[in-house]
């Protein structure tokens, strides 16, 4: 069963085009066109970042996503989309077009 704040993630993301959802540990996946460019844990989503969007993330206070594994910490490249761009659509769709950037390049790499 898809969250009701998945659902309300797509909606929001639909304009962008190519989007769609997949399960994955224990949350979900965000795709667009095929490349991963967000991940949504316990009501809360995180968008790829890399050197080119992460001022945008790191100037809101935001943080990466982190997990515990075999007693480490683990950070990945996802960071915390703060609730001030999830409440404006347009910035939500610009952010997550530069997730969308971050994700393009690591698979050319």
């Amino acid at each position: 069963m898809v969250s009701g704040f998945l659902e309300y993630i797509l909606e929001l993301l639909e304009p962008s085009g190519g989007i769609a959802s997949c399960r994955m540990f224990g949350g979900y996946a965000i795709r667009k066109n095929g490349l991963a460019i967000a991940l949504v844990f316990d009501d809360e989503i995180y968008l790829k970042v890399d050197d080119s969007n992460r001022t945008d993330f790191e100037s809101m206070g935001s943080k990466p996503f982190t997990y515990e594994k075999g007693g480490k910490i683990i950070t990945i490249s996802n960071w915390k989309v703060p609730i001030e761009i999830l409440e404006d659509s347009e910035k939500l769709i610009k952010w997550s077009e530069k997730a969308y950037q971050v994700a393009f390049k690591a698979k050319k790499k």
